[in-house]
């Protein structure tokens, strides 16, 4: 029982196939695969091509590297057989290996499309094809394109490529510019590839590549001779190529794959024929056997395809063009319907944005009416309440302005009593002035009658000292003087006097002395009375002058106050100017009074008797008596 077990488990080994690993490295991905050990090239290339997705197979291969050089797998022979890597697993890198003439109209898959961008865009930064500093810009540009998409500035920052690597090396030497320079004008091209999709801007940077001078060539060094080794081949979609060492841009020598009849190798020794026989067949030799078989691999393969071009596509190329027709419409018709709703998602957006903004604005409109309804409510109340008060105030105003308006007519009333009583005081005034003067005249006169009397007297003395003289000298001759003769009274006046001086003969001299003594004190104090009733009467006259002008004054200035309180609401009652009669009237009675006292003490008994019946008569009809 353990034998046929073990025979089992033995059977099942042998037939378990032996395997071997395989890492395929394209441009954007690593695959690794486990391989027969009988398979063939043809094998893991469709593998590949499988895993991929790819359908244009003609123009790719698996390149591995055989010591200093590289090599194509062959698809006919088995994998193992041939020179690959004795690693594992076993490094391959599945790479375009001829070129299109057109990528326009021969690349028909997007992926073929893709595969050819990367390789070449690798193949311009790494400076195997040759590119000017103004076409590396416009490539980058792109580039860009392909992988950020449309240039957004809110999103693409500066600095958003300087992780990318879109220009050579030598470009960027031979310019003493700063990354930020680069980066600006790469993104000066980039803004106007606006609504460019990945797969055109990827056909738009073939387009440009494929007009380089470089692009698609593969070079090998040969010599013409067997010493010289100053020469290049290159092979491309158009045919064959000699070029100097220092110059790969422009050949000195091309054969066209339509002017080569035959091309063959033996060993190292290279053969071109051309077509036209009576040119020289071209021999050139190369350092290795293996070289010259690479050399006629591309050749053959690049020349099919040269013939290929110029045929009628196969069904199976008719049907992917077909498709990749109808893909690209389809594309297209998507991207149409994509940047449609994008437009009219970002217009919604748009929309949003601003219902969200007028939403919020209605929001800050409708707190801002709310605060402004409750300040607005608040005011109002604070106004209805300002209104009630300006009611009650002016009720208390009306009730003011009425009891004003009351006093203003009371003292209306007030005021023109008062102007009729100052207008019968200026009256009496005036008529104490003049009653005043009157005696002031009137005292004038009684000093002039008393200076006659004295005058008189004089006189008298004269005339008694002569009839004396006269009497002694009549009484010395006739008969003696009688000493108890009584002396008559004499008279004030003259007649009487010399009447009287005539008959008194004994009359004394030392009386005569006195009275005129008498008459001479009396003289001189009713000077100094009259003298002091007339400054009196002046400093009255000045302070009735400088009272009036007060009063103008004061009057005015209570007029205009009036006025003033008048516009306010407001009266005051002028009780001065009573106040200012009233003072002018007392100091004019008690000037009257001292005018009478004068009055009664410079004349006699006699002249007093006289003026004191005109003196209450005066007293009386002014109503003096109640101020004293």
């Amino acid at each position: 029982m353990a034998f046929v077990l073990n025979m089992s488990i033995l059977g099942l080994k042998k037939k378990q196939p032996k395997t071997f690993k395989v890492k395929v490295i394209t441009m954007d991905a690593e695959m690794e695969f486990s391989c027969e050990v009988k398979w063939k090239g043809k094998d893991l290339f469709d593998l590949v091509c499988r895993t991929v997705g790819l359908r244009e197979t003609w123009f790719f291969g698996l390149r591995y590297t055989v010591k200093d050089t590289y090599a194509w797998l062959k698809q006919e022979k088995r994998v193992l057989d041939q020179e690959v890597p004795k690693d594992s697993p076993i490094m391959f890198h599945f790479l375009a290996k001829f070129f299109p003439e057109k990528v326009e109209e021969e690349l028909v898959q997007e992926i073929t499309q893709h595969l050819f961008f990367l390789q070449v865009k690798k193949q311009i930064l790494d400076e195997e094809i040759f590119c000017s500093p103004e076409a590396s810009v416009l490539l980058a540009s792109y580039a860009v394109q392909a992988k950020y998409g449309d240039y957004d500035p809110n999103f693409h920052k500066p600095g958003f490529l300087a992780q990318d690597e879109l220009l050579p090396k030598r470009v960027l030497m031979q310019y003493q510019m700063t990354a930020d320079m680069w980066e600006e004008k790469i993104t000066a091209w980039y803004a106007e590839h606006r609504g460019i999709a990945r797969d055109e801007a990827e056909m738009e940077y073939l387009k440009i590549a494929q007009d380089l001078e470089m692009y698609g060539v593969s070079y090998f060094h040969i010599t013409q001779n067997k010493r010289d080794t100053d020469l290049l081949l290159g092979v491309d979609a158009q045919g064959l190529h000699i070029y100097s060492p220092n110059n790969k841009l422009n050949p000195s020598k091309s054969f066209p794959w339509s002017g080569i009849r035959n091309i063959s190798y033996s060993e190292k020794e290279f053969t071109i024929k051309p077509l036209d026989k009576k040119k020289d067949v071209f021999k050139f030799y190369s350092s290795q056997l293996r070289v010259n078989k690479l050399i006629l691999q591309l050749c053959i393969g690049n020349h099919d395809l040269f013939m290929r071009r110029r045929k009628v596509d196969s069904i199976e190329v008719q049907q992917m063009k077909a498709q990749a027709k109808e893909e690209k419409a389809r594309k297209k018709m998507e991207r149409q319907i994509l940047a449609r709703e994008k437009q009219m998602r970002e217009e919604a957006e748009r929309a949003k944005e601003e219902m969200e903004r007028r939403l919020f604005q209605l929001q800050d409109e409708a707190r801002l009416a709310n605060e402004a309804l409750l300040r607005s409510e608040e005011t109002a109340d604070l106004l209805a309440e300002k209104a009630q008060i300006a009611e009650e105030e002016a009720k208390l105003l009306a009730h003011k302005a009425a009891e004003a308006e009351q006093e203003r007519q009371r003292l209306e009333v007030t005021a023109m009593k008062t102007k009729e009583e100052k207008r019968l005081m200026e009256q009496k005034m005036r008529e104490a002035e003049q009653l005043a003067v009157k005696l002031v005249e009137q005292s004038e006169r009684r000093l002039k009658e008393a200076d006659h009397l004295k005058q008189d007297l004089t006189e008298a003395k004269d005339a008694e000292r002569r009839a004396k003289q006269k009497l002694l000298e009549i009484t010395k001759t006739t008969y003696p003087v009688s000493k108890n003769i009584n002396p008559v009274p004499v008279s004030h006046h003259p007649s009487v006097y010399s009447l009287y001086s005539a008959s008194r003969l004994d009359f004394k001299d030392s009386d005569m002395k006195r009275l005129s003594m008498e008459i001479e004190r009396e003289r001189l104090e009713y000077m100094e009375k009259s003298k002091h009733l007339q400054d009196q009467l002046k400093e009255l006259k000045t302070e009735i002058e400088s009272l009036k002008l007060e009063e103008q004054q004061q009057q005015q200035q209570a007029n205009m106050y009036s006025l003033h309180n008048e516009a306010r609401g407001y009266v005051q009652d002028p009780l001065y100017i009573s106040h200012s009669n009233v003072c002018i009237l007392s100091i004019l009675l008690d000037l009257l009074l001292c005018i009478l006292k004068i009055i009664f003490c410079l004349t006699d008994i006699k002249t007093t008797t006289t003026y004191i019946p005109w003196i209450k008569l005066v007293f009386l009809k002014y109503n003096l008596f109640s101020y004293h």
